[in-house]
């Protein structure tokens, strides 16, 4: 199969073996993947991920255990967890210590033409989903996880920092909500998505804005932790959905004195996110940048790197 590999030092399109499931695993045909944030930071060096990367896609079941998949088209729950340690056990298998990730930890992903997943972990898109919005229900996921880790009231002021592909999620989400919502970017052309849906937003050179209850730092950059501490109120709220290749140093005294909670928000659960995108309260069409096929996956990473790009999306 064809497929795009990292060997730690640079991305390359190569013909590799198609992948043989394990015990209790799918083979599933992708149809199309998303080229996320993370992604682009494995390449960077993130977590020092070696083989076959992407894990947000969607794509069609050509063998399982389970017969009554087969044919399917589905999108897949990335964290693959032991199965038998205690914290799987409870049902958090994304947080199992000795979790497998597709496409980030361990385990080949989806920017090529097949790949493996546990049955357990695939989730059936309706026929009203169209391929490139299923690409995007893990990031949705990603999005609605805020909702499950904190109590957000509609009369809240919230501010997300990041104006990326992430971010431009959270927004959708929040808006539904009622929330009192402004996004902090760097690029006027991607606030203006936020601006077109209502939302308040400053360059980050140009913020002006009172304390915040909640402050949700979606950037990427270890500056937008800096930016959450100082608009968070006391006894205020930071979410973390960035994970930062660079390094980070932080005094914890500010915290302390005013009382802040901090969440690390990773993944969510794909049901809710479907529904969302099934019922249309969530749209993401016009966060599709630009669209390569799997052949030319090198020119999709550089095009994803630019400035102004959302969402990249791979034609497998």
């Amino acid at each position: 199969m064809k497929a795009l590999f990292f060997d730690g030092q640079s991305p390359s399109l190569i013909f590799a073996s198609k992948p043989v499931p394990e015990t209790g695993e799918a083979l599933i045909r992708v149809r199309y993947a998303g080229i996320c944030t993370t992604d682009l930071e494995i390449l960077n060096g993130y977590l020092s991920f070696r083989g076959i990367p992407g894990h947000e896609f969607v794509g069609v079941v050509e063998e399982s255990p389970d017969p009554g998949w087969i044919g399917k088209r589905v999108v897949g729950e990335i964290n693959i967890g032991c199965g038998t340690c205690p914290v799987c056990l409870a049902g958090l298998e994304r947080h199992c210590p000795n979790r497998r990730v597709l496409g980030i930890l361990n385990k080949d992903g989806a920017f090529a033409e097949y790949l493996t997943l546990p049955v357990k972990n695939l989730r059936e898109v309706p026929p009203s989903i169209s391929d490139k919005e299923a690409v995007f229900t893990e990031p949705l996921a990603a999005a609605l996880e805020i909702l499950e880790q904190t109590k957000i009231e509609p009369n809240f002021s919230v501010t997300i920092i990041g104006d990326g592909k992430l971010a431009q999620l959270i927004a959708r989400v929040l808006i539904n909500i009622g929330v009192r919502l402004t996004v902090i970017g760097k690029h006027p052309e991607k606030l203006k998505l936020f601006a077109d849906q209502g939302v308040i937003t400053f360059l980050a050179d140009e913020i002006s804005l009172p304390k915040q209850d909640m402050v949700i730092e979606s950037s990427g950059s270890p500056t937008g932790w800096e930016l959450a501490l100082s608009l968070v109120r006391p006894r205020g709220t930071i979410v973390l959905k960035s994970t930062y290749h660079k390094k980070l140093t932080t005094n914890p005294a500010n915290l302390v004195i005013d009382e802040i909670t901090v969440v690390g928000s990773r993944c969510g659960q794909f049901e809710p996110a479907l529904r969302l995108l099934e019922s249309r309260t969530i749209v993401v069409d016009d966060l599709i940048s630009a669209e390569f096929p799997l052949e030319n996956a090198l020119e999709a990473l550089k095009a994803a790197q630019q400035r102004n790009a959302l969402k990249v999306l791979l034609r497998v």
